[in-house]
């Protein structure tokens, strides 16, 4: 492989840039708090170095958030820098996806060209699903332009036969793992196979070499779960999400194999469910499927959106204070409509309807209506071969595959001839490694969702670009019949995307499809009849293509973000969350029950308690006070015991809790044990001294149990 000559300037790649600058950024300074959840634990993180190592959700240190801590590092910087503001926790992972822009471009330059480099770069610039993910404070945007420094590295490695790079690229993806966790090892296939394809030297040395790289990936990927696990839980926060406080059972757990095989959906229990799995049912029991997935996305979809109140600047105590520096929220007031309680009422639909709802009927369901079978019940589509063709998902991020699978014949089409591989087929290999693990897993697992499929964006990009420069070359060349790969693989991907826009031409009109069909027709046409060959024809197809792909990825921009499961497309409009910037919609803190518990402190540390992290996360942001989730973010992490409850209680740490009326209410914020204990030994708290407005309930849509608020009178 050789290595990049030239230092010019190119001021196309310069044009992609700043069209992927104004994908990721433009209007995200409308955001109030994106991704609440994760706001929260920034806010947290922000005020003392223990919360920060551990990506605790409150400031009293109770629970950490469901993921490794390394992206929220980052943003906590950020927010250190500039404040915590939606925005400022979006911010690194829009410059992400900017990134990983110019890093493809360097990544494809040198060995497939210049054209290709750039048509790589344009194509990750307007993957749908990308630009969805990096306007929001999720984390895989920022996982992706990890993994490709990573990628880069190896490329390095291999071409200077240097092995520190090497080692580097796999210690990279060890930080992958500590971003999120088993998501970050499916392009190991692909190292592990460009390494063993490309790198010099005996099969003893360089299976030494792939030896001590696996431990550098493992060592790195561990080191955060060892230095947790070294510490004793009664010093350190609860793991959220995992059922028996371990980071590496959150890994293997909640974060890897459920992914695969799907979430249980059975009753809640004692903790037996993880977070997102939305089960937070208030009688233990079971509901049919249906009615549990769009219970799940009623309380876990887009509250984050609220108004902002003052921050006082209280923080938790103990722990070493970190500096506030520009850590103040807006003065905008909530408002006082009778809408702004405290959570128990269920979290608003975002804007592209509940996960695995399907409001126009794109998906697995009619409009209206939950999509049918397991791998549906998050709108992700029938699980099978097919999947990724599927409308459920197609619109993100798989309008150029069919123009993949010509690419890859085209660049593999000479390995028969030759026993020595190119480098372009070696890279070519590499990218296929990286895509279709990827493919496979998205194609059966039982629980993903949309935004987790920028993992394909690269390989696609890649492919599709450098697949491009050959497939012209073979119809330049006349090279028998590799000479119809390219007029063929522009017709066959124009039909598919006009299949992928044939169910929105209600929403959008008729005229994509007309303008997109005729011209990609029209310019396959002429490839095929017109003898003089003009790559101007060849260039005007393949942007035709990305046509659509880049009023998907707009969709954000033009109909508003949901930072909680972010998606792109037409099915966004009517959805947006903004309050006054296209309706946004969320619930606030309320400020009568926020000053009832501040006015009766007594001295406790935490404000009050409740039971999952939707309760506590806007409280969190607004005033940096420590509201506890008992049960983690869904209410199901086996947490609490009652002994511990009341050493809390013996110890002033807490005496308000907020929490569902009646009786057998376990599995959110703890067994039935810890609710029944709460209600013996507490005092309710009259309505009209802490609520505002009508009741609230802690049920989706308003069904279920009224929370109430207990002062424990022991």
């Amino acid at each position: 492989m050789r290595l990049e000559q030239g230092r010019s300037l190119d001021w196309l790649l310069i044009g992609i840039a700043l069209l992927a600058a104004f994908l990721n950024i433009f209007n995200i300074w409308q955001e109030q708090y994106a991704n609440a959840y994760y706001t929260a634990a920034v806010t947290s993180m922000l005020q003392n170095w223990h919360n920060f190592f551990y990506a605790s959700l409150d400031p009293a240190g109770y629970v950490t958030v469901d993921k490794p801590p390394v992206t929220f590092w980052v943003q906590t910087v950020f927010a250190y820098v500039f404040g915590v503001h939606g925005w400022s926790v979006i911010l690194p992972q829009a410059l992400a996806g900017v990134g990983s822009v110019l890093l493809m471009y360097i990544l494809v330059k040198p060995t497939f060209g210049q054209t290709a480099a750039r048509l790589a770069s344009l194509i990750i610039a307007c993957t749908p699903i990308a630009v969805a993910v990096s306007r929001t404070n999720n984390i895989d945007s920022l996982l992706v332009f990890t993994l490709l420094v990573a990628a880069w590295m190896l490329f390095r490695g291999i071409r200077n036969q240097k092995l520190p790079w090497l080692l580097g690229a796999f210690a990279m993806i060890g930080v992958g793992f500590n971003m999120k966790m088993l998501q970050a090892y499916m392009v190991v296939p692909a190292f592990y196979l460009l390494y063993l394809f490309a790198f010099k030297g005996a099969w003893k040395k360089k299976l030494a070499i792939l030896a001590a790289a696996t431990v550098v990936l493992v060592g790195v990927s561990v080191s955060y779960a060892v230095a947790v696990e070294l510490v004793p839980q009664e010093n350190r926060p609860y793991i959220g999400g995992s059922k028996t406080n371990s980071v590496l059972e959150l890994a293997f757990g909640y974060n890897g194999i459920q992914r695969l095989k799907g979430m249980s959906r059975g009753g809640m229990g004692t903790g037996g469910a993880a977070p997102e799995q939305g089960q937070r049912q208030q009688d233990g029991g079971t509901k049919p499927d249906r009615q549990q997935m769009q219970q799940d996305e009623n309380n876990t979809s887009s509250q984050q959106q609220v108004q902002q109140a003052p921050q006082d600047g209280n923080s938790a105590p103990g722990g070493q204070q970190m500096p506030q520096k520009g850590n103040n929220m807006s003065n905008q007031q909530p408002p006082q409509d009778g809408s702004n309680m405290p959570n128990g009422q269920p979290r608003q639909a975002g804007n592209n309807g509940p996960q695995g709802y399907d409001p126009e009927g794109k998906g697995n369901g009619r409009p209206g209506q939950m999509p049918e079978g397991g791998g549906g019940m998050f709108g992700t589509g029938q699980a099978g071969p097919l999947r990724l063709f599927q409308s459920a998902l197609s619109g993100q991020i798989s309008w150029l595959l069919p123009f993949v699978a010509f690419a890859c014949t085209g660049l593999l089409a000479g390995l028969r001839r030759r026993r020595e591989l190119t480098d372009k087929e070696k890279e070519t290999l590499f990218w296929l490694a990286w895509l279709i693990p990827g493919m496979v897993f998205f194609s059966v697992a039982g629980f993903f969702h949309h935004y987790y499929m920028i993992m394909l964006a690269p390989p696609i990009a890649a492919l599709a670009g450098g697949g491009w420069v050959e497939l012209w070359n073979h119809y330049r060349d006349r090279a028998g019949w590799k000479k119809w790969l390219l007029p063929a693989g522009i017709l066959v991907t124009t039909a598919f995307e006009l299949y992928i826009l044939q169910p929105y031409q209600k929403q959008i009109g008729a005229g994509w499809s007309i303008g997109i069909g005729a011209a990609g027709l029209g310019l396959a046409l002429v490839l095929v009849l017109v003898s003089k060959k003009q790559k101007l024809t060849a260039m005007a197809g393949m942007l035709v293509l990305l046509v659509a792909p880049l009023y998907w990825s707009a969709t954000p921009l033009l109909y508003g973000d949901n930072s909680h499961l972010p998606q792109a497309g037409p099915s966004q409009q009517g959805f947006s969350q903004r309050q006054g910037n296209g309706g946004r919609q969320g619930l606030s803190v309320n400020d009568k029950l926020l000053e009832y518990v501040t006015r009766n402190n007594t001295g406790e540390t935490i404000l009050f308690a409740t039971t999952e992290a939707s309760t506590a996360e806007s409280y969190i942001i607004e005033t940096g006070k420590a509201v506890i989730a008992m049960g983690g973010y869904s209410g199901s992490d086996p947490i609490l015991t009652v002994e511990k409850l009341q050493q809390m209680v013996a110890n002033k740490e807490v005496k308000y809790f907020l929490i569902p009326s009646g009786s057998g209410s376990g599995g959110r914020g703890g067994s039935n044990e810890v609710m029944e204990w709460i209600r013996a030994n507490s005092t309710e708290v009259p309505r009209e001294d802490w609520q505002t407005g009508s009741s609230q309930s802690s049920g989706p849509m308003g069904r279920g149990n009224e929370n109430v608020l207990y002062e424990v009178t022991l």
